[in-house]
């Protein structure tokens, strides 16, 4: 039992089988901080060493909790975190104006927060939320969603599986590297808004005009 990451998710898999796996993986990617990365893992090892379950329900499993769970989180965001964010963010500085470029920034890069995101353990709970919030469009979310979470099941739940116990270490050292990237990026993205926030307030008012909860990208259609 040792050999498994963590022996507690592996006694809840081998208890109630792949449920948990999906439960764990949603609830993560809905905006409740939960180890799904360490959920995936396991479940591979497990398939891998008792044969309990095969390997393409395991990737199925995870692929379809995080699609379902990312757009549970979207929909949180669009329908709930905007209202709320409009309403108490100038607590936090967020004035109409910087909303409205953090759509305009979203609508240009969002794709890429979306599905490489969903390699990094923070915006992995939180790049979903962000999408609604900031109200990318839907379709668009739904297919780079998609595609970041086959991707990232096929990637840690194939590697689980075939390299075992070794595949933990390095998951757990390149998710701090992805992390540090992240950090540098947002660091870097503080830093650019600085120095260009007004020219970048001009371009998001002539995109998103009238107020800001009403705001939608260009040619996107409504849930």
């Amino acid at each position: 039992m040792e050999s498994f990451p963590h022996v507690w998710m592996h006694e809840l898999i081998q208890a109630h089988g792949l449920w948990i796996l999906f439960t764990v993986i949603m609830l993560e990617c809905m905006g409740i901080p939960m180890p799904g990365e360490t959920a995936l893992v396991t479940a591979a090892l497990y398939a891998g060493t008792t044969h309990r379950f095969n390997l393409m329900s395991v990737l199925l499993v995870a692929a379809t909790a995080a699609i379902v769970g990312d757009n549970l989180g979207y929909l949180a965001g669009r329908v709930i975190g905007l209202r709320l964010v409009v309403k108490y963010g100038s607590y936090l500085h967020l004035n109409e104006p910087r909303l409205k470029v953090g759509q305009y920034l979203f609508m240009q890069h969002g794709g890429k927060i979306v599905f490489f995101g969903r390699f990094i353990a923070i915006l992995r709970t939180y790049s979903a939320l962000l999408a609604g919030i900031n109200r990318m469009g839907w379709h668009y979310f739904l297919v780079m969603n998609a595609l970041g979470g086959v991707c990232w099941a096929l990637t840690f739940g194939i590697s689980a599986y075939v390299f075992g116990e070794q595949i933990t270490r390095l998951a757990g050292f390149v998710s701090i590297l992805l992390l540090a990237g992240a950090i540098a990026l947002v660091i870097a993205g503080l830093v650019f808004f600085g120095h260009h926030e007004k020219e970048l307030v001009r371009r998001a008012e002539a995109i998103f005009p009238g107020p800001v909860i009403e705001t939608e990208f260009p040619n996107a259609r409504h849930l």
